[in-house]
């Protein structure tokens, strides 16, 4: 791989797990880091910029502490606010990686591709609640998404080479969380320590849960039809439970390319960053000898949030950033031990059924739908 043809990077979400990650890809493949941000002025974001002296950084939510202390010690390499992490994702010529958590990231990503940058998107609240208004800016500032999620940066690399016309489906894999095979009768009393215990990732607390629920896949599959242009009756999903087949796509002829690996976030995020070349990646060659791979049909009875994405998802519009925003509200409200585990999709349901449907065309549509969508699902977590 030609490095020249890779582009510098600007690392949003730089203390997290995708911006920490990335920096390692980047350290490796000696990429340059030009710009740095984070939601907090943490000790490792100041350790990091300071190990990146050449780089811009930018605090979104910095207490008046954090940027007192920031600005003395950085200057004027440094940026507070969201406007600040939308400046660096701005920079002209650069990849963009996103992996700042929650619909703070929405305004970067508008702003990469505004641009006219390759956004390497990890931030799934992005595309999820702001779909329609992502696509916009990609049309007309001519910028380029990536995804970063395994799953997605699986199917990129299956329809590598082929054309959207000949795909029959996309298959998105699911290792079915810590509850496969559970009824939905049994998940009433199940603990926020026992949603937590991921099988196979390593994972924040609300993409975790998201995992248990299932929500996590039905976001994905809203995420594949604005990354790849098919209809929702084309993409579907498929409990994997050894999590080595990140995803599949079937043909119109009856052939299928699958995607497998180790699940290590390195790899699509390398992928994001140097496509559509390859370079050497940190991974041993991977065994295929006792390999052995399973799938099965996902429980929509025991995990209603997976179908309720796809009704979102259907509706179109501002009925997936509904859906995201009462998400994250019945999520917190389990974590908090305010809710049960059964009324995470109660909460969401009643939220879809309540906030109207509306035409997201800017960044402020979708903040607006988004704090609609949240003072409605607190109202019904706390009647649950």
């Amino acid at each position: 791989m030609d490095r020249a043809a890779v582009n510098p990077l600007v690392v949003l979400g730089a203390t997290g797990s995708i911006g920490m990650q990335t920096l390692e890809v980047a350290d490796r493949l000696d990429i340059p880091i030009v710009a740095l941000g984070a939601r907090r002025g943490s000790d490792d974001l100041l350790a990091i910029a300071h190990a990146h002296p050449e780089a811009m950084i930018a605090v979104s939510a910095p207490t008046g502490a954090e940027q007192e202390r920031f600005a003395a010690e950085l200057g004027k390499r440094v940026r507070f606010g969201l406007d600040g992490l939308s400046e660096l994702a701005a920079t002209a010529g650069t990849t963009v990686v996103n992996g700042v958590v929650g619909a703070a990231g929405l305004s970067a990503s508008v702003a990469a591709l505004s641009a006219g940058n390759r956004l390497a998107l990890a931030n799934k609240e992005s595309l999820v609640a702001g779909g329609p208004v992502l696509q916009a800016a990609r049309e007309q500032g001519g910028g380029e998404l990536l995804p970063v999620d395994s799953e997605h940066s699986a199917l990129l690399q299956c329809l590598a080479g082929e054309e959207i016309t000949a795909v029959r489906r996309l298959i998105l894999t699911a290792s079915g969380g810590p509850f496969r095979g559970r009824d939905a009768g049994s998940l009433a009393d199940v603990t926020v320590d026992e949603a937590l215990a991921h099988p196979t990732w390593a994972m924040g607390p609300r993409i975790t849960i998201d995992s248990a629920t299932l929500m996590n896949k039905a976001f994905e599959v809203i995420e594949a039809h604005y990354l790849f242009g098919l209809s929702y009756d084309d993409i579907e999903v498929v409990v994997h439970p050894q999590s080595i087949v990140h995803s599949l796509v079937e043909f119109v002829d009856g052939s299928l390319k699958a995607h497998l690996g180790e699940p290590d976030m390195r790899v699509p995020i390398q992928y994001a960053i140097t496509y559509p070349h390859r370079a050497p990646g940190p991974l041993s060659p991977f065994a295929l000898s006792d390999l052995a791979l399973t799938f099965e049909p996902p429980d929509r009875a025991a995990f209603p949030l997976l179908d309720l994405g796809y009704q979102a998802g259907r509706r179109g519009e501002s009925a997936p950033a509904v859906l995201n925003a009462a998400d994250e509200i019945a999520v917190q409200a389990f974590l908090d031990g305010r809710i049960g585990f059964s009324a995470i999709p109660k909460v969401v349901a009643g939220t879809l059924e309540r906030v109207d449907l509306r035409k997201l065309t800017e960044v402020a549509d979708v903040v607006a739908v988004d704090a609609e969508a949240r003072s409605v699902a607190s109202e019904l977590a706390g009647m649950c």
